[in-house]
């Protein structure tokens, strides 16, 4: 029988990453649970790909940046119904070509949703939205009180 020796810093290499992965997997659950969200609202297959977003506050107005590489502007669609933003839309998947084989399959593609709560001081009448390269810009301005 032979010994090996322990060294914790080995243990330890992967420990940041599976953190991280676990963090991202528990935001998921909890942003979908808080949201009323079921298996049935949203299918399995369009949970499968979620644009990332990045939400900033600034005095006027609140941020929003999508990343949405790969998809249409008609295939978006942006919603605002008490106090829940909603951008909802489709990342077509392109079509294979005859003669061509496929090695490996990362991107996502398929339906997504995101729904963020917004403060009521948002003015949902003003919202404006645009789309270039492949990002999605929407501000959301404050009501003159909240400013």
């Amino acid at each position: 029988m032979s010994l090996i020796r322990w060294t914790p810093a080995r243990d330890l290499a992967t420990f940041p990453s599976d953190i991280v992965s676990m963090q991202r997997e528990m935001n998921r659950v909890f942003d979908s649970f808080f949201r009323g969200e079921t298996d049935e609202d949203f299918p399995l297959a369009a949970s499968s790909w979620r644009p990332a977003v990045d939400i900033t506050e600034e005095d006027a107005a609140f941020l929003v940046k999508m990343e949405l590489p790969g998809v249409a502007k008609e295939d978006v669609k942006i919603t605002m119904e008490n106090s829940l933003l909603t951008v909802k839309g489709e990342k077509k998947q392109e079509k294979e070509t005859k003669g061509t084989n496929v090695h490996r399959v990362e991107r996502g593609y398929g339906l997504f949703q995101r729904s963020f709560t917004l403060p009521a001081t948002v003015k949902g009448e003003r919202i404006e939205a645009s789309f270039r390269d492949g990002i999605l810009n929407i501000t959301l301005p404050k009501s003159e009180e909240a400013k």
